[in-house]
C-alpha cells in the first residue's frame, strides 16, 4: 500500500509564504524608493495630499461659500474629492506595477500578483490613513453638522479601492502594451474630476445628460460616501452592484491577459 507524500503540501505551504515574503519586500522597497529620500519620509505621503486637499479647500471656499448639501463647503468638498483621489492616486500605482517592478520580476519567487498586491496594499493604507486625518481635522475644526454612518462610509471606500484594484489590474496590461492608451488615459479622465460630482450633485446637473453620467462608477461611489454624511441625502440613484460589476469584471479580465501575456510584456520593452 502506497503512502501519500506529504511534500506536496508543505510545497504549497512554502510557496504562500514565499509570496507573503515578496510581497512584503516589495512594499517595503516603494517605500524606500518613492519616499525614502524626501524630506519627512514616509510621513511626506500623508503630508502632500493633506496640504493639497487644505489649498484646494480654502480656495473653492472663496468661490462656492452655500454648498449644495448642508452649511459647510469643506467637508462637502472632502467628501467628493478624497473618494476621487484614493481612485487615482490607486488606479495608477496598479496600472504601473509592472513597469516599477520589472527588475525583481525578472526571480521566479516574484510575480506580477505580487506587485500588484504590494501596490494596492500601500495605496490602501496611505490613502486611508489621508481621509481618516483630514476627515477627523474637519470635525474637530468645523461646525459641520454632518451624521455619520461609518458602514456606509467604509463601504463606500471600500468599493473605490475595489474599483480602483479592478480597472488598475486592466491598466496594468493595456499601458504595458499600448503605449499609447496611457495618453489616451489621461485625456479622458480628465474632465471626470468635474463629471464624478465633487462639486455638484447629481441632482444640479442638466436633466439631459444625467442618463449618460450614471455611467461613471465615480459618481456612483461619491454620492454613497455623501450618503455616510448626510443623514438627509439618500442618493436613490446609487448603484452599488454595477460598481462590483465594473470592478470585477475589470479585475478578472485584466488578470487574464497578465496571466497569458505578462512575460512578454517584460521581454518585449
Amino acid at each position: 500500500m502506497t503512502v501519500p507524500s506529504a511534500s506536496p503540501p508543505k510545497l504549497y505551504k512554502s510557496q504562500r509564504f514565499a509570496s507573503l515574503r515578496a510581497i512584503g519586500a516589495l512594499v517595503l522597497r516603494e517605500m524606500s524608493t518613492s519616499y525614502g529620500r524626501s524630506p519627512g519620509g514616509y510621513l511626506w505621503a500623508l503630508l502632500e495630499p493633506l496640504a493639497g486637499i487644505a489649498l484646494m479647500t480654502v480656495v473653492f471656499s472663496a468661490v462656492f461659500r452655500s454648498p449644495p448639501l448642508g452649511n459647510n463647503f469643506p467637508i462637502f468638498y472632502a467628501t467628493g474629492m478624497l473618494p476621487f483621489t484614493l481612485f487615482n492616486s490607486m488606479h495608477n500605482k496598479i496600472a504601473q506595477s509592472l513597469g516599477y517592478s520589472r527588475p525583481l520580476l525578472a526571480y521566479p519567487t516574484v510575480t506580477y500578483l505580487d506587485a500588484i498586491l504590494a501596490r494596492f496594499i500601500l495605496n490602501v493604507m496611505t490613502q486611508f490613513m489621508v481621509a481618516y486625518l483630514v476627515f477627523s481635522g474637519m470635525l474637530l475644526v468645523f461646525e459641520t453638522r454632518t451624521t455619520l454612518d461609518l458602514p456606509v462610509i467604509i463601504e463606500a471606500f471600500g468599493l473605490t479601492a475595489l474599483l480602483a484594484l479592478g480597472l488598475g489590474t486592466l491598466n496594468c496590461y493595456f499601458f504595458t502594451r499600448f503605449e499609447v492608451w496611457r495618453f489616451a488615459w489621461s485625456i479622458m479622465m480628465r474632465p471626470m474630476f468635474i463629471i464624478s460630482g465633487i462639486f455638484f450633485l447629481f441632482e444640479n446637473m442638466p436633466t439631459p445628460y444625467q442618463p449618460y453620467l450614471l455611467w461613471n462608477p465615480m459618481l456612483h461611489l461619491i454620492s454613497l460616501t455623501r450618503r455616510g454624511f448626510y443623514a438627509n441625502y439618500d442618493a436613490i440613484y446609487v448603484s452599488k452592484t454595477y460598481v462590483l460589476v465594473v470592478a470585477l469584471s475589470s479585475l478578472a479580465f485584466g488578470l487574464v491577459l497578465l496571466r497569458r501575456h505578462h512575460r512578454d510584456l517584460l521581454n518585449n520593452r
